[in-house]
């Protein structure tokens, strides 16, 4: 898995008009399958980024984890993340996982990271979605399960 992790002061999630996911403070997750990815995968990057210490603390360094702050996900499915752009000049989305193995994965994520105690808001999987993001910081951080 690959997760695209992002700091955030507010963020939503449209599809067709509609807002499926908004959140104040906390992280907005941009979230990749790929094939040998499984529930021990998605478990692993939940427990990591719910510790990440990259929220400030009283003395402004980045020691604080979205646990300790109360914060919120937004979380986005994106095969988009194993696109490979090595060759040619269209991307290669051969390594991200078919979209019944990818969204099985993609809820156990969200459930592990609703388990730790985290309000946990999300997209349409498979959907045209567009992301509104206030990146805090900006801080933004790749995090891959390999």
């Amino acid at each position: 898995m690959r997760v695209v992790v992002q700091r955030s002061k507010a963020a939503s999630v449209t599809v067709a008009g509609e807002v499926t996911g908004k959140i104040d403070n906390g992280l907005v997750l941009l979230v990749g399958v790929t094939h040998d990815d499984n529930e021990d995968a998605a478990a692993y990057l939940a427990d990591k980024i719910v510790n990440l210490r990259i929220f400030e603390d009283e003395a402004e360094k980045m020691n604080l984890s979205l646990l300790d702050v109360g914060g919120q996900i937004l979380s986005i499915s994106q095969f988009t993340l194993y696109g490979n752009c090595l060759k040619g000049r269209r991307p290669n989305f051969m390594e991200a996982a078919r979209p019944d193995q990818a969204i099985q994965i993609y809820d156990a994520f969200n459930r592990f990271l609703q388990e730790k105690g985290v309000h946990v808001e999300a997209g349409c999987f498979g959907a045209m979605m567009e992301v509104s993001l206030v990146n805090d910081g900006p801080v933004t951080l790749i995090v891959e399960s390999k």
